[in-house]
């Protein structure tokens, strides 16, 4: 859940769009998410539950801790700005807690129920990937870089962030009764509430004492998100291996994951883009949507699983380190693909006509759109590399 906005940059013209999208794999956070996965299968005695450094104990004190900083950096005044554009919302908000869920039970009722293509416990993991809120940072960027609403982006990814905490543990309990495993709801939802949401309160609570002192620091609470992460996945990891994640499952599950997460970021940036449009969006606001509606955030998911899923974890009955793998591809397939469409979108002409230039035709004409002059109207997808998620 990253509030780590991306900020204007003068030198960052048109030619901030020409920079590769292939530039979103180089960076630090990827090869740490491998390395950690390396890691852990060489030396799952020091990350697993327990283990050498308690890197579980470790990882719950550096979840706390993003949530409070982030409640310390959010300012509501951008929120304000988005309220008006209440269609959006409605899209966006049932996109990521109606469509998604339904779209990732349906997957794994076929690929997992029907044809018995996939393991149930990879099929959970998909529909965690498909209960989850949506991102931020990289929500807001995206549609920056194609010239799209932004003050709707901020809104409705942040908002979305705040409802996942209560949201997304119910829909894993439906998921988990239709499975044959109840999840303890009230204990799940309390234990995410004093995890997650009580700092986060906090954070905005001492936002009028300390905010002014923790401005300078800001800028690095993007790097210790991501750092808490590799913290999480090299534990969840560990955790995997110790139990014969590698001599069960092997090869086969990392390509059907892969498989799996590009077919379903396909079909919802379809379906969100087809809605928009059947809305009769402006293009602006379908920018918003798309991008908005199809994503889904790594930073909270994690630790969701992580405080979810623990429980069951310990005890040997989910491996969260499989339940993980979903949301860890499709986090990489969203940057990559959505920077292409941003753009593609960014590439219309400055009176918001479509845009024509071959391929999937990812604007239309945008209508009654407001307008959204703002500084934040050349920022480069790149600047959220690594994902942010």
């Amino acid at each position: 859940m990253a509030h780590d906005f991306p900020a204007h940059d003068k030198r960052m013209g048109a030619s901030a769009h020409k920079k590769h999208p292939l530039a979103f794999f180089k960076d630090w956070f990827l090869a740490g998410m491998v390395t950690c996965v390396v890691l852990a299968t060489l030396f799952p005695d020091v990350g697993k539950t327990g283990g050498a450094i308690h890197a579980d104990e470790l990882a719950n004190w550096g979840v706390a801790a993003i949530f409070f900083f982030h409640g310390l950096g959010l300012s509501w005044n951008n929120l304000r700005n988005g309220l008006l554009a209440w269609r959006v919302h409605i899209l966006v908000q049932a996109m990521t807690f109606v469509v998604f869920p339904i779209l990732t039970f349906a997957f794994c009722f076929v690929a997992a129920d029907t044809l018995g293509i996939i393991r149930p416990e990879l099929a959970l993991g998909f529909y965690f990937l498909g209960a989850l809120p949506s991102t931020i940072s990289s929500s807001v960027a995206m549609t920056a870089a194609a010239r799209g609403n932004i003050p709707a982006a901020i809104f409705n990814a942040s908002i979305s962030s705040l409802l996942g905490i209560f949201l997304t543990p119910l829909l894993i309990g439906i998921f988990a009764h239709t499975t044959g495993e109840p999840l303890p709801l009230s204990q799940t939802i309390f234990d995410l509430f004093t995890l997650l949401f009580l700092p986060f309160l906090v954070g905005q609570a001492l936002r009028g004492v300390l905010a002014k002192y923790f401005e300078p620091f800001k800028k690095y609470v993007n790097m210790f998100d991501k750092i808490v992460i590799l913290l999480i996945v090299f534990s969840a990891f560990s955790d995997s291996v110790a139990r014969g994640l590698w001599t069960n499952f092997g090869l086969v599950v990392l390509v059907q994951t892969g498989v799996g997460a590009a077919v379903v970021l396909f079909l919802a940036l379809t379906i969100s883009r087809t809605a928009a449009r059947a809305l009769k969006f402006g293009t602006e606001d379908e920018i918003a949507a798309v991008f908005c509606g199809s994503k889904k955030t790594l930073a909270s998911g994690i630790p969701m699983a992580r405080v979810i899923f623990g429980a069951a974890a310990i005890s040997g009955e989910i491996d969260i380190g499989l339940l993980v793998l979903p949301i860890m591809f499709y986090h990489q397939l969203q940057l990559f693909v959505c920077s292409i469409i941003a753009s593609r979108y960014a590439k219309r002409d400055n009176g918001g006509d479509h845009y024509n230039g071959g391929g999937n035709n990812y604007a239309h004409n945008s209508g009654n759109s407001p307008a959204t002059t703002n500084p934040f109207a050349t920022t480069n997808p790149a600047t959220t590399k690594g994902g942010n998620a």
